[in-house]
Parts: structure tokens; C-alpha cells; sequence
């Protein structure tokens, strides 16, 4: 995989190494350099927040995506390649009715965790995702 400056470098679990920045060019890099099918699971992400949320403010922080609302401050989503799967965390997930299946040891955090055979018929509940997207980008966001 490379990118504008080189090849992009895989961190632990598949994670690219982006380099920070704002906007949807960084993100569409990170999403770019996802390896095999996780970069189906970042373009999936990424178009329904970018159908939910039309204007959504994008961000690469920490080598992960971030989604924030377009009129607020802070952010409501990001994800992260692991080993086996791509580990979406809304941050005031507790408060989507219902939360996201996956606990954070921050009360107010909960992931989704996709993984490669969640991507077949059934697996990806894509309603569902965008809902908690709309949820999520219409709570206040969290300051990074």
C-alpha cells in the first residue's frame, strides 16, 4: 500500500499508520490503506455516516478515523484495524437506544466489532448502524 509520501506502514493488528490530519482526505487515505476486507468495512462506515450525517467533519487522530456532527465540537465515532476484526467505537454509545453489544471499561463508550463473516448476508445489520449513527451525531460530542 502506498500513499502520498510512500508506502503506508501496517501497525499491530493491520492498522495504518496516517498521519494526522483534518478532513476527509486523510480518513479516505487511512481507508485506502486498510488491508484486505477491512477496507470493505471502512468504505461501509464511511458511507453511511457520510448518507446519515451529510457534512460530517472527518479526522484522522491517533492513527484511527474520527467522525464528528458538522455543527458541533468534538466526535461521535471512530474506528481501529485489529487482528480480526475493525473496532468501531461510538463514545456516548450508552446512551443509544439500544447500545452497541460491546462494553469499555469508560461508562460512556461501547464498540462494535465487525468482523470478516459478519460481512456476508445477515452479518452486517446496516439499518441498525445507521441508526446508532444518527443517534450518536445528534448528541453533544466528545472532546479529543
Amino acid at each position: 500500500m502506498t500513499g502520498d509520501t510512500g508506502p503506508v506502514k501496517l501497525l499491530s493488528g493491520g492498522n495504518p499508520q496516517i498521519p494526522k490530519g483534518d478532513g476527509d482526505g486523510p480518513v479516505q487515505a487511512y481507508i485506502a490503506a486498510m488491508p484486505g476486507w477491512k477496507r470493505q468495512v471502512g468504505e461501509r462506515i464511511d458511507a453511511v455516516v457520510a448518507r446519515e450525517v451529510p457534512g460530517a467533519r472527518k479526522a484522522v487522530k491517533w492513527n484511527s478515523p474520527f467522525y464528528g456532527a458538522p455543527d458541533g465540537e468534538g466526535w461521535f465515532l471512530s474506528l481501529h484495524c485489529m487482528t480480526r476484526y475493525v473496532k468501531v467505537a461510538f463514545f456516548k454509545g450508552a446512551a443509544l437506544e439500544p447500545p452497541p453489544p460491546g462494553p469499555s471499561k469508560q461508562a460512556n463508550v461501547r464498540y462494535l466489532d465487525v468482523y470478516e463473516d459478519s460481512l456476508g448476508d445477515g452479518g452486517w445489520d446496516e439499518a441498525r448502524f445507521a441508526d446508532w449513527v444518527r443517534q450518536a451525531a445528534a448528541l453533544p460530542g466528545e472532546k479529543m
